[in-house]
């Protein structure tokens, strides 16, 4: 018994709750993505995802494992693609090209309504005092931390899924302008381009580039919204 009092004194209860509120953060910004894909699917003519039970909140519905691992240690990733059968659209390629923004769009908005709560509890001296009274001053840094966190992965994750590399958002909007048959034919690679997208992810190619436009991202947001944390 003693043992393992002495476990739990030592555990690092402040980082275990911020890796939580990280993993929320990351599950919501999925799904959210994932869920507009398919509504607007529906929207469109294609019944595919809501038939499959993908038009949920539910984040077990979405979440890949490894993209969700990713996201968590890199701050970008991916949850299972929502199914879409283009041949139920009145206009494949252009709806197609819908749907695929709609993921990414739904991120930015999240974001910004996110951001947009944050200016508003940075400018009321009011509000502040009044969450520091129901959660402590603890509890309130968790909140904030919990709400920034949700703020820089939608925008990571948005403009991720908008480089138009197979199977990301992007290119199915570049590939909407495309031949039909170099259209279907890039489509048939797409879980061997994956795969090598996987791997260029996991050796840091992309860290660059891809933090410059993150905190490009985070500053517009900053900026429309005046949100001080993020300009």
């Amino acid at each position: 018994m003693n043992a393992f009092s002495t476990f739990l004194n030592s555990m690092d209860w402040q980082g275990l709750f911020e890796f939580l509120m990280t993993m929320c953060a990351a599950l919501l910004c999925l799904t959210v993505h994932e869920l507009s894909h398919g509504l607007v699917a529906y929207k469109l003519g294609d019944p595919t995802a809501k038939n499959g039970g993908r038009l949920t909140l539910n984040p077990i519905k979405h979440i890949d494992i490894f993209g969700f691992a990713m996201m968590l240690v890199a701050g970008v990733g991916w949850a299972k693609a929502v199914p879409v059968d283009p041949r139920q659209f009145k206009n494949p390629k252009r709806d197609m090209a819908l749907t695929a923004l709609a993921g990414p769009i739904s991120n930015f908005i999240l974001a910004l309504l996110v951001a947009g709560i944050l200016s508003l509890l940075y400018s009321s001296q009011g509000l502040i005092e009044a969450m520091i009274k129901f959660w402590g001053v603890d509890g309130l840094v968790l909140v904030l931390s919990f709400m920034a966190s949700l703020v820089v992965m939608n925008v990571g994750l948005g403009i991720f899924n908008l480089f138009p590399i197979p199977p990301l958002d992007g290119s199915k909007v570049l590939f909407s302008v495309l031949p039909p048959k170099v259209y279907w034919a890039i489509l048939r690679y797409e879980r061997y381009v994956m795969g090598a997208l996987i791997l260029l992810l996991w050796l840091g190619v992309f860290d660059g580039p891809l933090h410059w436009l993150i905190d490009q991202g985070l500053y517009i947001v900053g900026m429309i919204t005046r949100c001080p944390l993020f300009l």
